[in-house]
C-alpha cells in the first residue's frame, strides 16, 4: 500500500494546484489480466481473470454548480468540462473523457435522475492504455463508483458491475461484462471464475509454484475504434442463430452461443460436434445467411446486424463458434486443475493457455504478428504456457512461469523482444512484469 499512499498524496497536491481546493474522497478501480477465456463473456460463458495492481485513481470534490470538470494527470489527455445534466457521449471518437461519462450516465440512468450535482475530478492511471489490461473499463467503473459516492447512494458490487458493463456500451463496444465484474468483485490473492446470468464470482486458487507474467507487445489496439471486435460479436450471434435453426429451435430470439447449448441440454464437447455438422469452414456471405434463416437481406440488416456491421460482406461462423465452445471448455478445465492441484499442474495449465492462444490466432483471428512472436519468445525462454490476453489485435501476452525461473525469464524476454537492434520499441511502452491477484474497486475518504 505505501506506493498507493504516495500516489494519493501526489494526486491531492496536483488536485489542489488544478482546482484550488482539496478532494473530498478518492476512488480506485483496478485493471485486469484475463488468464483464460477470451472473447467468450459476450457469448454467455464463464471467464477466469484476476485484478492487477495497476489501476485508475480519481480524486473527487462535489461542487454546488452543475458543471462536471475532468482533468487528467497525463498531459496527453486534455481537460474536459460539461454540464452534469446534459451528458453527450460521442461514439465516433473514443476520447478518454467519454469512458468517464459512460460510468456517470449508467448510475444516473439506474436511479432515474435528471439533475446531477457538479464535481471536479482529477484522474490518474498507471494501466498501459490499449494494452488489453482494461484501462478503459477501469475508468468506467471508477466513474460509476465516483458518481454513486457523490450521490450518497448504495449498490452491491454485483449491481455496480452490471450497470457499468451495460453503460460502457454507450461508447459503441459490445463487450460482455468480464472487465467490469472483476474490477468490482476482485479480491487480493485469488483469481476469480466469473459466471454470467446471474453474475457471480468464485475464488480460483492459482498454483503457488508459478507466477503470471504480463508482457506488452507494444502494439496498441483501441477496441471501440476498430470494427473487428464488433464484427466478432456479430459473427457469434449469427453462428448461434444458424446452429439453433439447424437444430429446429426457435432461432429468432437466440442471441448468444450459450443459449443454444442450454436449449439443447448438451455438453460443450457435444456442441463442437454439432458445429462440425451444422456449419461449414468456408466464409458465409449475407445472401447465404439469409437463405439459411429464410429471411430477406433487409431483415438481416435491420433486425439482426448492428449499425457498424451492416456493410460486412463475409462472416466466418464455423471458426468463431469452434473457438467459443472450445475456449469455454478450457476455462472449466483450468478451474478443475487448480482445484485438484496435481503435481504437474503448472504444465497442464500452460498447455491450456497454449491451446487458447492457438485458437485465438487461427480460429478467432484476433492476434497479430508481434503478439505471436512475443508468445513464441516467452515459451522458448521458460514459460510453461503463453497466450494473448484481452481483446487481442495487439496489447499484452500473459505467461505462466515456474517461480524459480522468474528472474532469468524476465531478463531474457527483455533482451529478446524489447532490446531490438533497430530500437523500434518506445521505452515507455515496455511493460514486462510479474503480477499477483489484486483487490477490487475501493473508495478512500479524505482523512
Amino acid at each position: 500500500m505505501p506506493v498507493l499512499y504516495d500516489r494519493l498524496l501526489k494526486l491531492k497536491e496536483m488536485f489542489n494546484s488544478k482546482f484550488g481546493s482539496i478532494p473530498k474522497f478518492y476512488v480506485r478501480a483496478p485493471g485486469r489480466v484475463n488468464i483464460i477465456g477470451e472473447h467468450i463473456d459476450y457469448c454467455g460463458y464463464s471467464v477466469l481473470p484476476m485484478a492487477i495492481e495497476q489501476d485508475v485513481l480519481i480524486a473527487v470534490e462535489p461542487v454546488k454548480t452543475y458543471t462536471l470538470q475532468l482533468a487528467n494527470t497525463n498531459p496527453l489527455y486534455p481537460d474536459f468540462s460539461t454540464s452534469a445534466n446534459n451528458i453527450q457521449i460521442d461514439k465516433t471518437k473514443p476520447l478518454w473523457h467519454n469512458y468517464f461519462l459512460c460510468g456517470l450516465k449508467g448510475i444516473q440512468e439506474h436511479f432515474g435522475l435528471s439533475n446531477l450535482t457538479g464535481m471536479n475530478c482529477l484522474v490518474d492511471g498507471n494501466i498501459p492504455p490499449s494494452s488489453g489490461l482494461s484501462s478503459s473499463s477501469a475508468l468506467v467503473c471508477c466513474a460509476g463508483l465516483v458518481t454513486l459516492t457523490v450521490l450518497g447512494r448504495n449498490l452491491s458490487k454485483v449491481e455496480l458491475a452490471e450497470i457499468c458493463a451495460k453503460s460502457e456500451r454507450y461508447i459503441g463496444t459490445e463487450g460482455g461484462g468480464m472487465d467490469q465484474s472483476i474490477s468490482f468483485l476482485a479480491e487480493e490473492g485469488t483469481a476469480k471464475l466469473i459466471e454470467f446470468s446471474p453474475l457471480r464470482a468464485t475464488d480460483v486458487k492459482l498454483p503457488s509454484g508459478a507466477v503470471f507474467v504480463i508482457a506488452n507487445s507494444c502494439v496498441e489496439m483501441n477496441k471501440a475504434a476498430t470494427s473487428q471486435f464488433n464484427i466478432r460479436v456479430m459473427e457469434c450471434r449469427l453462428a448461434a442463430k444458424l446452429l439453433a435453426k439447424y437444430k429446429n429451435l426457435q432461432w429468432d430470439n437466440v442471441l448468444r452461443l450459450d443459449e443454444v447449448q442450454a436449449k439443447l441440454g448438451i455438453s460443450l464437447e457435444e456442441m463442437l460436434l454439432v458445429t462440425e455438422d451444422a456449419l461449414h469452414p468456408e466464409p458465409y456471405n449475407p445472401e447465404e445467411i439469409c437463405r439459411c434463416l429464410g429471411i430477406s437481406l433487409e431483415e438481416l440488416r435491420t433486425q439482426i446486424l448492428s449499425p457498424n456491421t451492416q456493410d460486412v460482406l463475409i462472416f466466418k461462423l464455423y471458426q468463431r463458434a469452434k473457438h467459443v465452445y472450445s475456449e469455454a471448455a478450457r476455462v472449466l478445465q483450468f478451474k478443475k486443475i487448480c482445484e485438484e492441484a496435481p503435481e504437474n499442474m503448472v504444465q497442464l495449465l500452460g498447455e491450456l493457455m497454449n491451446q487458447s492462444h492457438m485458437s485465438c490466432r487461427d480460429m478467432y483471428e484476433c492476434s497479430c504478428p508481434e503478439l505471436d512472436q512475443l508468445v513464441d519468445i516467452c515459451r522458448k525462454l521458460g514459460a510453461q504456457g503463453s497466450r494473448l490476453t484481452g481483446a487481442g489485435w495487439g496489447g499484452c501476452a500473459v505467461s505462466i512461469v515456474p517461480a524459480d525461473k522468474l528472474p532469468g525469464f524476465l531478463a531474457n524476454v527483455h533482451k529478446a523482444y524489447y532490446q531490438r537492434s533497430d530500437g523500434s520499441l518506445a521505452p515507455e511502452k515496455q511493460s514486462l512484469f510479474a503480477t499477483k491477484p489484486g483487490g477490487g474497486a475501493l473508495v478512500f475518504l479524505e482523512a
